[in-house]
């Protein structure tokens, strides 16, 4: 992966200069009026759909204080950055702004500030408003580790109010640091109240990605099980350990549990698929698609990310951080468990895989973001290290600014469905019997085993749950979301 430089910025500011050329701005910027410019110069000069976007042509504002004075009639820098996204929710599902940008960078490296529990959220069967969670995994030394919650819990209230469609945001997802929930039975999907709650405190945790990374024995077959949580630059070495143990035992087989990734770095999703196989080092890997200004601006080969087989990672300031050979297996083939919360990152590497080895997936149809992103400060350049970085505010936009596809041109924008998209098996979690992470009473992992050993796709012997969809999950509610990202640098 080649990181955009400083030089692009430099070389592509020119197309600003129409808006800054006229000294009598006519207005006293505020630092409101400081932060929406920033919004529309990020957006003129990065954003996928500029050209798109009639706001963002370059001679829109003849001035600055036309621009300042267009977006005064805005009520917030949110509703600014609203107003410049191309079809929201459509077209443009997943850029964003926040307001503090040193938490949305601390989110990149797993930082949060939380309990310690992941979980997802689901409808009851019988309700078209209540709410429950169950508890996907818990971070080990953490306030939900030390009092005793576990994966498979279900919780259905918070400080004694029901969890519905409308409240949930506000009851679990506030600033307070401290909240009680309430424990229920599954009841096939219509959790029953058992008596139990939890008082829980928040603290800033960091998550390591490598959550479980095991060798099961089968039979003769050696199957090496990773899973992984999120494509975070700080833990590439940890992944890179993880892959030193699954060739040193030699494994037959290879599974990566991608359930809960909601993507990250598009740097480690290239060392990842670099790991998994070897055999195809300096190859095509991926390829990007910016906008028009960005493609014009750099060469060809600055849109492309090889297969490597080294690790090396750089700071802002072009500090070496990691410098390592990678450890590849040489695989052929990769089983995948994913499900509705992989996305991003997690997709790029199926989709990139799929082109050269045998891809096959266990769960149920993954997300769909083939697009990318990536992280837009207030200062001359744009870059957090940028000169005059504005310290009167935290804002940065994350907007998105590529699209990527495979060697064969092809990425999937509907998401994977296991046995359609690729061979596989669709098979939804079930709540109420979610079984140990890692162990063959997790009904996919052992459904994956099975897979791998007898070929099998029949799940006659599995109960099926009520069908049910997610509608939300613990991870959605951090800054990075479901975010794949390159870095300026």
């Amino acid at each position: 992966m080649k990181n955009f430089t400083s030089s692009l910025l430099f070389s592509v500011v020119i197309f600003l200069v129409s808006c800054e050329k006229n000294d009598g701005i006519g207005l006293d910027p505020t630092t409101a009026d400081e932060i929406n410019h920033f919004i529309w110069k990020g957006m003129n000069t990065y954003y996928l759909w500029q050209e798109d976007v009639p706001v963002l042509a370059d001679n829109r504002f003849g001035n600055l204080g036309e621009l300042y004075a267009y977006f005064r009639g805005f009520s917030s820098p949110e509703s600014v950055f609203e107003s410049l996204r191309f079809q929201p929710e459509l077209t443009d599902r997943f850029s964003v702004i926040v307001d503090d940008y040193v938490a949305l960078e601390n989110s990149f490296q797993g930082i949060t500030l939380n309990s310690g529990m992941e979980f997802g959220l689901v409808r009851y069967v019988n309700s078209n408003t209540n709410i429950f969670c169950y508890v996907r995994y818990v971070l080990p030394n953490s306030d939900a580790a030390t009092k005793g919650i576990q994966r498979g819990m279900i919780f259905t209230t918070v400080n004694g109010t029901q969890l519905t469609d409308t409240n949930f945001g506000n009851l679990l997802f506030n600033d307070s640091p401290n909240y009680t929930i309430g424990f229920a039975n599954y009841n096939n999907g219509n959790p029953t109240s058992n008596g139990i709650s939890i008082s829980l405190n928040k603290a800033q945790l960091q998550e390591n990605p490598v959550a479980i990374s095991k060798i099961i024995t089968e039979g003769t077959k050696k199957i090496g099980y990773l899973l992984y949580n999120q494509f975070s630059s700080s833990f590439d070495g940890q992944l890179n350990a993880a892959f030193a143990n699954f060739k040193t035992q030699n494994i037959d087989e290879l599974i990566v549990d991608l359930r809960y990734n909601g993507g990250g770095s598009v740097q480690t999703a290239t060392y990842l698929g670099s790991m998994i196989t070897g055999q195809f080092n300096g190859q095509l890997y991926s390829k990007e698609i910016w906008n028009s200004r960005v493609m014009n601006a750099l060469p060809a080969s600055r849109f492309v990310n090889n297969f490597t087989n080294q690790i090396r990672n750089v700071d802002s300031n072009g500090n070496v951080t990691l410098n390592e050979s990678i450890n590849s297996l040489g695989m052929t083939k990769v089983y995948f468990i994913v499900s509705s919360s992989t996305a991003s990152a997690s997709e790029l590497v199926i989709n990139s895989l799929s082109a050269y080895i045998d891809v096959y997936l266990v769960g149920r149809k993954t997300v769909g973001k083939q697009v990318g992103s990536i992280t837009l400060y207030d200062s001359e350049n744009l870059l957090r290290n940028g000169k005059n970085l504005n310290n009167k505010h935290a804002y940065a936009i994350q907007p998105i600014v590529l699209e990527i596809s495979n060697k064969d041109n092809q990425n999937h924008p509907e998401g994977f469905t296991p046995g359609t998209s690729l061979p596989g098996i669709e098979l939804a979690e079930n709540f109420g019997n979610l079984g140990v992470l890692g162990e063959r009473s997790d009904p996919l992992l052992d459904r994956t085993i099975t897979y791998i050993l007898t070929g099998a796709k029949s799940s006659f012997d599995l109960k099926i749950q009520p069908f049910q969809d997610e509608i939300f999950n613990s991870k959605l509610a951090s800054p990075t979301s479901n975010n794949m990202y390159v870095e300026l640098k």
